[in-house]
């Protein structure tokens, strides 16, 4: 009889051929737009479950099961909480963000500001989606080395090799439309492993009773040490709503309405999946007296005594790894593209060839992602490092800029360079260069420190030295928001 091994490799072999054959179906694009935004055609409920797949994945689902066996249905507010809130707040802003009609965020920002803090954000965006993109090379190398027993180098090439074989090729509707086949794969296979942590636990009560016997206090309590869990709320809440691969499917919407309704439905779709995920943990303390190398998940996943379910389980993780990963890699290609490329390298590049620059920046982005998850391996670590700089650097300027008129380029750059330092300082500190901090790094304090001080900037130097000229009126308008000292609402 076939092992598992064996059909697993047969099983990824197939489902990858057939990834890259909607690659190629879809490679066919005739300018920017039309490899980055999928010509602006996509109904929302695609763009919802792309949506959906692009965070629900690896980094968030296979390491929150982990971190509920440890602390409980506390661990909701590393990712669940975040997630929520952060897609809440698209809700409130999709409309405006369709109505600007820009392809990346860069653009929007020049279009507000000025060149120089359409810049600032590039190189923000491209680190962050290196950094993120990272994250899930580092699962699913881990994941590739705990399943087949090869290294975990080796794991991250194959795996970000089969994310590049088909991105390169389809873009964003070839990301959309594998995004859709990779989320039902997934959805499956966490309904199953629920299902079994479920069956083999006894329940919630059995659960509860032998933490409390494990002396694990608050275990099934949500809000058990809240204030530990903060840090991630404001830094992942804040980072996400201004994550430039999820405003990149608000911006592919056919039209405002559109853009809020795929977070609407999102939003709703968000509970039950991040909380089925964190059960799936909580489930597990009854079967595993400790977090087994490689994780628990890939651990249930090797266990499963039919070769023909284990299989397609695995292909199954392998999808939700790889559905994150490629939307990264398309938006952190789309900045370099755009925003780099055309904007200041060759700005009369032709269509054809700005989207073959586009394929050659998501192999640059695949490549820099891989080659940090082989220097770092901690998931939680590098998810944080990449959203305390987008927090702090470029959360106010961004949001503020739709709703307060008087915010200036100024109070832009100046906020965005104290977020660019302030981020960096605490990464120094936080690889173990010993300098002066009055902050614990990682806290919910720094979190807070950062972003106050950013507004202080922002909203003081703003007042100081106003812009002379009426593109906040215009943007503002045009994304059709009521200004701050009114009332913030979409017209």
């Amino acid at each position: 009889m076939i092992s598992t091994t064996s059909l697993s490799i047969i099983f990824l072999s197939v489902y990858t051929i057939l990834i890259i054959s909607v690659g190629l179906y879809n490679r066919k694009s005739e300018n920017s737009e039309d490899y980055f935004l999928a010509s602006r055609r996509l109904p929302s409920w695609l763009l919802a479950i792309t949506f959906i797949a692009s965070w629900w994945g690896g980094g968030s689902a296979i390491d929150l099961v982990d971190h509920a066996f440890r602390n409980g249905i506390n661990s909701f507010w590393i990712y669940g909480v975040p997630v929520l809130l952060s897609t809440f707040l698209m809700f409130l802003f999709a409309k405006a963000i369709r109505k600007v009609g820009t392809v990346s965020q860069p653009q929007l920002m020049e279009q507000r500001y000025n060149r120089w803090a359409g810049l600032l954000l590039t190189v923000f965006i491209i680190v962050f989606m290196v950094l993120t993109a990272s994250v899930q090379a580092i699962v699913i190398g881990k994941f590739f080395h705990s399943f087949f027993g090869i290294s975990y180098n080796s794991g991250i090439l194959i795996g970000t090799g089969i994310v590049l074989s088909y991105s390169f090729f389809g873009g964003f509707k070839g990301v959309v439309l594998t995004d859709f086949i990779q989320f039902v794969f997934f959805l499956f296979t966490a309904i199953y492993l629920f299902y079994v942590a479920y069956d083999t636990s006894g329940g919630l009560e059995n659960v509860s009773r032998l933490a409390e016997k494990k002396g694990q206090i608050g275990y099934t309590s949500l809000f058990h040490n809240v204030s530990d869990q903060l840090a991630y709320v404001i830094t992942f809440g804040a980072s996400w709503m201004i994550q430039a691969n999820i405003w990149q499917r608000i911006s592919a919407a056919k039209n405002a309405t559109s853009a809020k309704k795929m977070m609407l439905i999102s939003f709703f779709a968000f509970i039950p999946l991040y909380l089925m995920v964190t059960f799936t943990g909580m489930f597990s303390l009854v079967s595993y007296s400790s977090i087994p190398t490689g994780g628990i998940v890939p651990d249930m996943v090797r266990n499963i005594s039919n070769p023909l379910l284990s299989s397609i389980i695995f292909v199954g993780l392998c999808s939700a790894i790889m559905s994150t990963m490629d939307s990264l890699l398309n938006t952190g290609a789309m900045s370099l593209t755009i925003d780099v490329f055309k904007r200041y390298i060759s700005p009369s590049v032709s269509p054809q060839k700005n989207v073959m620059v586009g394929r050659v920046s998501t192999l640059i982005m695949g490549g820099l992602a891989a080659l940090i998850a082989m220097r770092v391996d901690s998931v939680l670590k590098i998810s944080w490092i990449g959203s305390d700089f987008l927090t702090t650097g470029a959360f106010i300027p961004l949001v503020l800029g739709f709703i307060w008129k008087r915010g200036s380029a100024t109070g832009a750059i100046l906020s965005m360079l104290f977020g660019l330092l302030f981020s960096s300082y605490n990464l120094l500190v936080a690889m173990g260069l010993s300098l002066p901090v009055c902050w614990e790094i990682a806290s919910s304090t720094q979190a807070i420190v950062g972003v106050l001080i950013s507004l202080l900037i922002f909203i003081s130097t703003s007042l100081l030295f106003p812009d002379k000229n009426d593109k906040a009126d215009l943007f503002v308008n045009k994304a059709g928001m009521t200004v701050i000292g009114k009332s913030i609402e979409l017209k």
